[in-house]
């Protein structure tokens, strides 16, 4: 047994040698993996490495509720050559540049409804995609009635950030004429239509879906075509026929999910210490947004391929809570049932039944 004593020995010697020798170049070695990350980053459009196809990147799937692992609302779209994103909540637009989105080729936003958790984001979105993304015309940013006030109101909450932009860096980098978003109001579809094609142009097809979130209204969910492959996005609603009906046979459904039984005991604890103003809050919310189960049925119902939850209320504190989360949704659809994370990318390639999963740090 002694040459396993010095076998042992020897490696404990190596690892306090390893140990030692990180203390003492930590200097070189941290820069070495800095500057190695820096080559791998910045700069980069990985879009452009993924197949031809839809690719949705989850630049946020939280909610209003603080949650360090995930930015608001925000979904980030790649349609072949075309970008867009759909809502931007706190966060989303880091959210975006951290994973190498193709802000150069962003040309518009869409907002589900105007509750600011969806928009908050907008104005880093925006200053990215001029200065980023090289404009020289104001971003689109389409949305329901009112989608007028809030771009009114970020041009003129940036515009003297803009000036120190253009003073700085100069008009061949942060082009005024590029400044700031341009308001596209979405008709909103009526009850008994409530679905209705807002851009065909090639293999490309934007549906807009009126969706339930009074008194949030109106309110509105998304499907969107390119070539053979095809996402829905719920917004923020209850469970909703009209989504349904719109969503059939998509490959892939984005459905936001409140779990009401975690939502309850939140109200009662902020009872229990006289918050009754955050108890109230917290009971109204639970009237407007659907259940893991309802989502669920939804999804069932429309016969997605892929169904990835996102807007998540409350907070998951880790993964060990999904099972809690999700309830009977497992019960209710038999396809591949996810809980949406930031910085994964879904991709559905054209021409092809498959889709893909990969985080994107």
């Amino acid at each position: 047994m002694k040459w396993l004593r010095t076998l042992m020995i020897g490696f404990g010697a190596l690892a306090i040698a390893v140990v030692a020798a990180g203390f003492i170049f930590q200097r070189q070695i941290g820069e070495t993996i800095f500057f190695r990350g820096v080559d791998a980053i910045a700069g980069a459009d990985r879009a452009a490495g993924l197949p031809d196809g839809l690719h949705i990147f989850v630049c946020g799937s939280g909610s209003p509720m603080p949650d360090p692992g995930r930015a608001g609302p925000c979904l980030g779209i790649v349609a072949g050559e075309r970008a867009f994103v759909v809502d931007v909540g706190s966060g989303g637009a880091r959210r975006l540049a951290r994973m190498g989105f193709p802000m150069g080729r962003l040309e518009r936003v869409y907002l589900t409804h105007l509750h600011s958790d969806h928009f908050d984001g907008l104005g880093e979105l925006l200053l990215q995609a001029w200065v980023g993304g090289s404009r020289t015309a104001p971003l689109p940013v389409a949305g329901p009635i009112g989608v007028e006030d809030v771009v009114a109101g970020l041009n003129t909450a940036y515009r003297v950030d803009a000036g120190f932009r253009t003073a700085h860096h100069g008009p061949a980098i942060a082009d005024p004429a590029g400044y700031g978003a341009r308001a596209e109001r979405i008709e909103a579809p009526t009850p008994t239509a409530p679905s209705r094609i807002i851009l065909d142009e090639g293999d490309l097809k934007v549906t807009v879906i009126l969706v339930d979130h009074a008194p949030a209204a109106p309110a509105f969910g998304f499907r969107i075509d390119y070539k053979d492959r095809s996402v829905a996005i719920s917004g923020d609603t209850k469970e909703s026929a009209a989504l349904v009906a719109a969503s059939k046979g998509v490959d892939i459904l984005f459905h936001e999910a409140l779990n009401a039984n975690m939502v309850q005991a939140l109200v009662e604890a902020n009872r229990s210490r006289s918050q009754q103003h955050i108890a109230k809050i917290l009971t109204d919310i639970q009237d407007y947004h659907a259940t893991p189960e309802q989502a669920a049925r939804t999804a069932s119902a429309a016969n997605a391929e892929h169904f990835l939850l996102y807007h998540i209320v409350p907070p998951i504190p880790s993964p060990y809570f999904t099972a809690a989360y999700l309830g009977d949704a497992p019960n209710l659809y038999k396809g591949r049932l996810t809980i949406a994370q930031d910085r994964l990318v879904v991709s559905a390639p054209a021409n092809r039944n498959d889709v893909r999963y990969q985080m994107f740090n």
